[in-house]
């Protein structure tokens, strides 16, 4: 599995809505992390952002406590749209249409389970540090957020031109996902 290098911006608001969508007290988060529940509360209120290694041991540490959710998963993976989704917090590749798969040219399992945030674009960045000024950690529901990116070739994956669309949907569990679609310029 390849890593992170960049790390997630607003990591706080991540943790806090994943963390109490698992029905995790703070407390039993730092006894899992070997942290004290200070700690959580500072990463938590972004007064401390931990490292790109440890935000991901973070994340990893609540996986145990999230349900598969199949029936979406296949709904993405059979759309005729070229949509994927992707674990809010941490980008985390869940499904992908057929179509994604083709504009991305991978095969349509080669991306599951793979943190796309570094893959981002400067647009995809800059769009993410965007929702910190909105209410899209704070919302239940979110408006979707709509913007423009430019190409990128990664030898992983490659991503076309144009529109990309963020919506806020939640797993079976309660857990925030992003349902990303999208038209490139030449469509």
């Amino acid at each position: 599995m390849m890593k992170r290098s960049t790390p997630l911006p607003v990591f706080g608001a991540r943790l806090r809505r994943v963390r109490t969508a698992v029905r995790l007290k703070q407390q039993g988060l730092a006894d899992l992390l070997g942290v004290d529940q200070a700690t959580v509360s500072r990463w938590e209120s972004g007064c401390q952002t931990p490292e790109v290694d440890v935000q991901a041991k973070v994340f990893q540490a609540l996986m145990p406590y999230r349900s598969d959710d199949a029936a979406l998963r296949r709904l993405v993976e059979t759309s005729p749209e070229c949509v994927h989704l992707v674990d809010e917090a941490t980008h985390v590749c869940l499904a992908y249409s057929a179509s994604r798969a083709r504009d991305w040219k991978v095969g349509q399992r080669d991306m599951l389970g793979i943190s796309l945030w570094q893959f981002a674009t400067e647009e995809i960045q800059k769009a993410e540090e965007e929702l910190d000024s909105s209410d899209w950690w704070s919302a239940l529901l979110p408006e979707p957020k709509l913007f423009v990116t430019s190409q990128a070739d990664d030898s992983h994956i490659r991503i076309n031109a144009g529109q990309i669309l963020w919506e806020r949907v939640y797993l079976a569990d309660g857990t925030p996902a992003r349902l990303v679609s999208g038209r490139d310029r030449a469509a």
